[in-house]
């Protein structure tokens, strides 16, 4: 049996389905949660890059038409941090003084 292929939200790479980090609106309730449940999801890399342009361009949202509360991007940069990312890669450093 061939695996079942997902596109990421952010940079539209194409991949099994295990790659991904699922984020479902539940049906009937429209919660959002990270992985589990059955109704509308949304497919993200498991990246910095993917997930901060999802939070800062609102894919998510979009992809599952309901608000994503603060809470579970912040659950998302926890997981990105515990999978072993470097802290650098994770937030751009603030701007410095220009000399």
């Amino acid at each position: 049996m061939q695996p079942n292929y997902r596109r990421c939200i952010s940079c539209r790479r194409v991949g099994p389905k295990a790659e991904f980090w699922r984020v479902v609106r539940v049906y009937p309730d429209r919660t959002v949660r990270l992985g589990e449940g059955m109704g509308r999801s949304a497919y993200l890399c498991p990246q910095a890059d993917c997930l901060r342009q999802a939070q800062k361009k609102s894919r998510l949202g979009r992809a599952l038409k309901v608000n994503v509360p603060e809470e579970i991007y912040q659950r998302l940069w926890h997981q990105l941090e515990a999978a072993g990312v470097k802290s650098s890669a994770i937030a751009p450093p603030p701007p410095g003084p220009k000399v």
